[in-house]
This record gives structure tokens, C-alpha cells and sequence, in this order.
């Protein structure tokens, strides 16, 4: 690593210490905070190296997931007033198609040119590099969605701060990121395969999650967790090699399954209600509206 972080990224305090197990991702926490952050900072020509050749993008598109951002853009519906939408950190575009067959002008960010081109076939507009570095129009966005994007920051505070300038007063940000207190972390460790470098950088709770929001110009409407993948369990231990987003991985098939059937599907809600309860979800799903 060329830079490393000398403060906690989140509260700036010093008082930081390294975390037994995670050393191969330079896991550290915050002790004044509690952020788990990745003390080395990549260097933008290792980021663009590591998302052009080591960060494969899934050209399956669940209709499971298609349904359920529809179930998002629902909620958003009443924020339509620029009708601006940043989806920040693109992928494969298919939240962001879904927007813009619903009327949203969908503007995108993403670091290789591949995945630019790939975005803009689908009537993005598309701009390269990291969103702090962009500077979009301030008052812009009705709405910024950023799903499974903020764990690859290194600097959590800047990033959050531009898309605070870039939203409108009353707009919203729709983020999901890894729960690092989810129960299959707890349960793997370091093993977890979610945790590495230079993938991910910033490992949130709701709590510290919440915590940046709310120092920066937001609110929270929403923050929940959910979901306990049985793909990434066997994954990270070793006992599969399968795609996490595939049409033939244990998580897609069981999601089918679940679809198709009521009472499964009051079983997973109810699921889904423990592991909220207690923090142990998977993924944090959360909504804050600019102030």
C-alpha cells in the first residue's frame, strides 16, 4: 500500500487499533467511534487496475431483482421534481434502466471506461471517475442511489458531503452496503469473503451508517437489515466456487422457490424481521433525506 489512513476516516480521532484475523484486508476500528475501516488507501491507478481486470460485472439480471427495485422506485415516486437521478457506481446499469423506463433522467458514475460504454448503450449519462472528483451541478439530484457502493470508499465523510451538495433540499439517498455486524460475519471472521482489499474499504453498522448521515446534512427516514445468503456461506468456506449473482446460485434458486409460494414468504418476512431486530442482516438497506 502506498497511503494509509493515520486518523479514523469517519470521526478523525487517532485512537484506532488494528483488528486480530483481518489482516489481510488492514482491517482497523475506530475506538471512539467504532467504524471498521481499511487502513491502506489504494491508489486510484490500483482501482481502476483491480475494477478492469479482477471485478467482474454479472450480465444476469434476476427478475426478482427487476421486481424489487421496482418496490424502490415506488417509494421514490413522490420526489419526482428535477425528475435527476444519480445512481452512483453504475455496474451493470439495471437499477438505472429500470429508472429510466419509469421517466427518471438517469445520470451515472463509474471508473472504467468498459463499464462507461456498457452504461451509456443503455441511455445513461455517464461520467468516469470517483463521484467527489465529478462535481455535478449542486441542487441537482432529486434522488442518489448508491447500492453495494459506499464500502469501496476511503473516504466515507467526502463522499457523503458531495452527494449532500448535489441533492436538492428534501431529496433523498437510497444506499446498501454489507453489514459488518451481520451474523454470518460474526460466524466466519476473516474468513467471510465479503471483507478484502481493495474491494472493499469502509465496513458500516446501521449505527455508524446512521452516524455519518446525520453529521452531514441528512436525516434518516429508513435504515434496516436483511438477508442471510447461503451462497456466501459456502463461498467463504471454501465449499463452493458459485457466481454470488448467478441464475444457478443457491440463493437465486431459493428465491424462486420463495416467490412462488405464500407461506415462505411469510416465513422469510418473518426471517427478515429477526435479523433487523437484531442487527445480524446481511445487507443494510437505508433512505436519508437531505435537511
Amino acid at each position: 500500500m502506498s497511503k494509509s489512513h493515520q486518523s479514523c476516516p469517519l470521526c478523525e480521532s487517532k485512537k484506532t487499533q488494528d483488528l486480530s484475523g483481518y489482516e489481510h484486508a488492514f482491517l482497523s476500528k475506530c475506538s471512539s467511534c467504532s467504524f471498521i475501516f481499511s487502513k491502506a488507501i489504494p491508489s486510484d491507478q490500483e482501482l481502476e487496475e483491480y475494477y478492469s481486470s479482477e471485478y467482474e460485472l454479472t450480465e444476469f439480471f434476476s427478475p426478482i431483482t427487476a421486481k424489487r427495485y421496482e418496490e424502490i422506485l415506488d417509494g421514490f415516486e413522490h420526489l419526482k421534481k428535477t425528475k435527476n437521478l444519480l445512481d452512483v457506481g453504475t455496474g451493470s446499469a439495471f437499477f438505472a434502466e429500470i429508472a429510466i423506463k419509469r421517466g427518471w433522467n438517469v445520470y451515472g458514475t463509474e471508473l472504467t471506461d468498459d463499464t462507461i460504454q456498457a452504461a451509456e448503450q443503455k441511455g445513461l449519462k455517464m461520467s468516469k471517475g470517483k463521484l467527489e472528483d465529478i462535481h455535478f451541478e449542486a441542487d441537482f439530484f432529486d434522488l442518489v442511489v448508491c447500492i453495494e457502493v459506499i464500502e469501496h470508499v476511503s473516504f466515507p465523510v467526502t463522499f457523503v458531503k458531495e452527494i449532500e451538495r448535489s441533492l436538492r433540499l428534501g431529496g433523498a439517498v437510497y444506499i446498501t452496503t454489507p453489514n459488518f455486524n451481520s451474523y454470518l460475519r460474526r460466524k466466519l471472521k476473516g474468513q467471510y469473503d465479503v471483507i478484502g482489499y481493495p474491494n472493499h474499504l469502509a465496513y458500516f453498522t446501521t449505527d455508524t451508517l446512521k452516524s455519518l448521515f446525520s453529521k452531514n446534512g441528512f436525516s434518516k427516514k429508513s435504515i434496516l437489515t436483511s438477508g442471510i445468503s447461503r451462497t456466501r456461506l459456502k463461498t467463504s468456506t471454501g465449499k463452493s466456487n458459485q457466481a454470488f449473482v448467478s441464475e444457478t446460485s443457491d440463493d437465486e434458486i431459493l428465491r424462486h422457490r420463495i416467490e412462488r409460494k405464500w407461506y415462505l414468504r411469510a416465513l422469510k418476512k418473518m426471517i427478515n424481521w429477526g435479523l433487523n431486530c437484531f442487527k445480524l442482516g446481511d445487507s443494510i438497506k437505508a433512505t436519508f433525506i437531505k435537511n
